[in-house]
């Protein structure tokens, strides 16, 4: 069955690094979009960055440019993304999605989110 499983989360101060990794198994990882998404308490689920199925192309959210990297291994199925410089608003649940559109279907997998705490 299909598995998007993310790690790397966890307890980290400002100013500091993580990088979250997210496994996909169960579909041909090659072929989607990849996208993190984070979310605060109380807060909408908000896009972090995107990155095109061959790694081409990328995209982020204004308040993460240039502190966060996505990047993917096709080879191992994985996505990753490299938090650096982080703040205590970066403290949210973080997803990683996949997906990928047809003309008649949008096909979207979610993982089950990882913890990140940005605290002194």
């Amino acid at each position: 069955q299909v598995q998007l499983v993310e790690s790397g989360g966890g307890l980290v101060q400002p100013g500091g690094s993580l990088r979250l990794s997210c496994a996909a198994s169960g579909f041909t990882f090659s072929t989607y979009d990849m996208k993190w998404y984070r979310q605060a308490p109380g807060k909408e689920r908000e896009l972090v960055a995107a990155i095109t199925r061959t790694g081409g192309s990328t995209n982020y959210a204004d308040s993460m440019k240039g502190r966060f990297t996505i990047s993917r291994d096709n080879a191992r199925n994985t996505v990753y993304l490299q938090m650096n410089s982080l703040k205590p608003e970066d403290t949210a649940v973080y997803y990683c999605n996949a997906v990928r559109s047809t003309r008649t279907y949008e096909y979207a997998y979610w993982g089950q989110g990882t913890q990140v705490t940005v605290s002194s």
